[in-house]
């Protein structure tokens, strides 16, 4: 009855609609939850908001969680388990009676198990389900219990394996039975690759190091402790990439290969020298990902197919722009190992070499004997190739002899560094290329970025204001197609509502028109402009029919691309 008469008074002060009350009331009733819950998980008003509210009418006080300190025996009372699955946060004890932060204080029954649990009474304060989450992640992280490093048994049975021996010497079995910090290793690893990490960074600070996943474009913390562990850790990576261990001054570059049943993962290792001592960042390459060929990369029909019409060509230059991170690397070895057969002769000049594919001749760039991708592309030219991969075009250099490559009946493919497709053009000419070089040589630009998806699990009906859709120029008649969805959060995406990433881009064939305005040394507007017109879907359109199609958020697609 409070439920209901809370929710009535928001549709008397917001203004919000019968239907609108009706529809949050039926919602509610279906799942069997409190219909405070509803408005939270739709978002419908901002979560402080809601919480302010809630505290006025209930008189419950509300709690900031962020920032502050938590005893341990206090954690200790529940569960992780039950805490995740309730968002009930236990705060503080005294005597016999414990405060819970909660984000739904109607959830009787839930109090009722926590006063079962503890043996206490419960008192209730109020926090955002955000701050609760964040609370969750800090203080139930697994760093908390560090000897789960030690205890856990290695199930997968992992082979690391030395590149530069091929012997049977060189495959290292590691098990339940070998020294703590080759297991602590180990633990770390194959954590990352079940948390599906293409980043692992171990940071060293002035009284501990932490351990944090990069998983779908997001940093998250996952381990801490004090820092007496951390050089073992450090040696032992270094060990396994074959770097000097008694170098603790200066940067230094490596790699290891993982075996892990069926499947070889490459780690790249980035040894950076800070104040508290070595900080490791390493690059988890599963070269099962780029077995899938063009049409697996999760990229929609248009511009894959304007792809794949590019690439037939027989000579001529193939671009992919983008930030840092954005799948650029994948999506080049994906055409490359389209294109990898007997007969034809592939060879890469890169910096470095992301991932070893067999027919493929690499050369890593070392620029500190004169090895430079100008000088290994040269090089590279006088070994009869039919299809060049030049890992970045960097300098005018680089780019001069790539684009005479390209027009001297050679496929060539490169990654440059800007926003559009169009503004390739524009950066190859700043570089000093001559217009009617770029004109003639560059068959096609694609620029992408990558978009977390909507976890499958917990994906559910979202509302969205409209002005953030008008913001977006939809039509009414678009509007009203649109089903927006949201994860609400769960266990398997780590309560983020994202569940892994696909491709947004937007590819520009070059045809006559564009290859006029190339040598008319028109701007990348104007050359973006004219590929729209003839057919070109841009990045916000292509990322903005992933989120009609209900494959990912409004949200991830502002984020990636704008509306010009």
């Amino acid at each position: 009855m409070i439920d209901k008469k809370i929710v009535r008074t928001w549709v008397k002060k917001l203004g919000l609609s019968e239907e609108e009350c009706d529809r949050l009331g039926q919602v509610a009733q279906k799942r069997n939850e409190s219909t405070i819950k509803i408005i939270l998980e739709e978002k419908i008003l901002p979560e402080e908001e809601v919480m302010d509210f809630l505290s006025a009418q209930l008189e419950i006080p509300t709690l900031n969680l962020h920032g502050m300190q938590f005893d341990n025996e206090v954690l200790r009372m529940l569960p992780r388990k039950f805490i995740e699955q309730h968002q009930a946060f236990p705060v503080g004890r005294i005597g016999k009676l414990v405060t819970v932060a909660t984000s739904d204080p109607f959830k009787l029954r839930t109090f009722d198990d926590i006063k079962h649990l503890t043996g206490c009474d419960v008192n209730l304060v109020l926090a955002t389900p955000a701050r609760i989450a964040a609370a969750v992640d800090d203080y139930y992280a697994e760093s908390k219990n560090f000897s789960e490093f030690i205890s856990e048994k290695d199930a997968d049975s992992l082979e690391l394996v030395n590149e530069d021996e091929k012997e049977a010497s060189s495959v290292v079995q590691v098990g339940v039975d070998d020294a703590p910090v080759i297991k602590m290793v180990n633990f770390i690893l194959e954590k990352a690759l079940k948390a599906r990490a293409s980043d692992i960074h171990f940071e060293p600070y002035e009284k501990e190091f932490r351990i944090r996943y990069r998983v779908d474009g997001a940093l998250k913390e996952s381990f801490s402790h004090t820092l007496e562990l951390y050089p073992a850790l450090v040696a032992r990576t270094k060990i396994i990439s074959l770097l000097d261990i008694t170098e603790k001054r200066l940067p230094q570059d490596g790699r290891f290969r993982l075996l892990l049943k069926d499947r070889q993962i490459d780690f790249r290792v980035s040894v950076l020298p800070t104040y508290f001592g070595e900080k490791l960042v390493l690059r988890v390459l599963d070269r099962s990902g780029i077995r899938a060929g063009l049409d697996k990369l999760g990229f929609t029909e248009k511009p894959t197919r304007a792809l794949a019409e590019a690439v037939k060509k027989p000579y001529g230059m193939i671009l992919v722009t983008g930030p840092t991170g954005s799948g650029k690397s994948t999506t080049l070895y994906s055409i490359l190992n389209s294109l990898n057969t007997p007969q034809k002769n592939l060879m890469t000049v890169e910096d470095p070499i992301e991932y070893q594919v067999e027919g493929i001749t690499q050369t890593q760039v070392q620029p500190e004997i004169g090895l430079t991708f100008a000088s290994g592309l040269r090089a590279l030219l006088r070994q009869s190739p039919d299809i060049v991969l030049v890992g970045e075009i960097r300098d005018s250099e680089t780019a001069d002899i790539a684009v005479k490559a390209a027009l001297t009946g050679h496929l060539v493919f490169s990654t440059l560094h800007t926003n559009s497709a169009a503004g390739a053009m524009t950066r190859l000419m700043d570089m000093g290329v001559e217009p009617f070089l770029i004109a003639s040589s560059v068959v096609c630009v694609g620029a992408q970025r990558l978009l977390r998806k909507i976890c499958p699990s917990c994906r559910s009906p979202a509302t969205i204001p409209a002005d953030v859709l008008l913001r977006c120029k939809l039509s009414k008649s678009e509007l009203d197609k649109i089903a927006p969805f949201r994860g609400k959060g769960c266990i398997k995406c780590n309560m983020t509502g994202y569940f892994g990433r696909t491709g947004a881009s937007e590819v520009l064939l070059v045809d006559p028109d564009i290859r006029e305005l190339v040598i008319q040394k028109k701007s990348s507007n104007v050359i973006h402009q004219v590929a729209v017109e003839k057919g070109m879907e841009t990045l916000f359109e292509n990322a903005l029919g992933l989120f009609k199609s209900g494959v990912t958020t409004l949200e991830e697609v502002l984020r990636v691309s704008s509306q010009e």
